[in-house]
């Protein structure tokens, strides 16, 4: 490891404490008295806030409520991040807007060499959702739904939430659900939610959400006994499916929410997902079936309910066994 690396960790390790020793430092980072001690005088010189302390069991304090130095990136670590925001600047992010302020900050604090090479780095290198016509790492491209930035606010303090379903203007629904996750699928911002009316796991587009909030009702299950139901339910899906390459590839183009591929082969050479799919409803079925034949011939069927199968059937012209 880099001494530079080295002491930017040491620094990460310390602002997490309010107190520390030399020979904690040595365990931590695997070197010896004399180099811990000379990064730590490294860091004092930076500015860092340490008081010593004397005498057996002594050590560094940590002075609480003082400004730490400035970050500091290596050239390679100033490329590794601003060539995220290239690839991601197309994407309805969290916090989109305030990309505009942490790029200036970055380039602010980069030579004018680095900046030159940025400058480049941006011109050449092109992502999927890229406008070649304007490659502007500043330009706020698009925009995330109103209500992500407030979900994941309260999510990260109480995942225990109340939440306004607009199914169509001026028809709403409120809801008293635990959050399990938030993502991204086939481009569009999902909430998978535990309905606590309901007793059931749904799957929620961020931009149907209104007027999120902690919930003050107690919860009728806890953490724990809801991911166990999570778990039941995977256990007792009665659609399982194997994967071959060329399905994974057309899998990640396209799949319907809340689908996890777990991969078992090599290089991502085969995977597999379960479902559990509703045969009454005949609407998600025909989606299915549409879905599966997409995935391609080296889909393998493992478990599949008998009117799914019947459809498949249909289509293809012949029996799946």
């Amino acid at each position: 490891m880099k001494k530079t690396e080295r002491v930017n960790l040491i620094m990460r390790y310390i602002n997490n404490r309010a107190h520390f020793t030399i020979a904690e430092i040595q365990e931590e980072f695997k070197i010896s008295r004399a180099t811990a001690i000379r990064d730590i005088n490294e860091i004092q010189a930076l500015g860092f806030p340490l008081t010593t302390e004397l005498g057996r069991g002594g050590g560094y304090h940590v002075l609480q409520n003082q400004y730490l130095p400035a970050v500091r990136f290596t050239p390679e670590e100033l490329k590794a991040i601003f060539i995220s925001f290239i690839a991601s600047k197309n994407s309805q992010l969290p916090y989109l807007h305030n990309r505009r302020s942490i790029t200036e900050k970055l380039i602010g604090i980069a030579s004018q060499t680095q900046q030159d090479e940025l400058i480049e780095l941006n011109n050449i290198l092109l992502f999927e959702d890229t406008n070649p016509a304007n490659p502007n790492l500043l330009e706020l491209d698009d925009a995330a739904p109103a209500e992500l930035n407030k979900l994941i606010s309260l999510a990260v303090r109480d995942k225990h939430l109340r939440l306004t379903y607009e199914l169509s203007p001026g028809s709403s629904q409120l809801m008293d659900v635990f959050l399990l996750h938030i993502f991204n699928s086939n481009a569009r911002w999902l909430v998978e939610v535990y309905d606590f009316d309901r007793d059931e796991f749904r799957y929620l587009p961020v931009e149907m959400l209104r007027d999120s909030a902690i919930s003050e009702e107690a919860m009728k299950w806890s953490e724990q006994e809801i991911l166990h139901k999570k778990l039941v339910g995977a256990r007792s899906s009665n659609l399982v499916v194997k994967l071959d390459a060329t399905g994974i590839r057309r899998f990640k183009r396209l799949h319907p929410p809340g689908i996890i591929l777990s991969f078992t082969g090599m290089f991502q050479s085969s995977g597999i997902f379960n479902v559990q799919l509703d045969v009454t409803d005949t609407e998600e079925l025909a989606y299915y079936a549409d879905w599966l034949l997409f995935l391609g011939k080296g889909v393998e069927f493992e478990r599949i309910p008998d009117e799914l199968r019947l459809i498949l059937e249909e289509r293809l012209g012949r029996s799946l066994d």
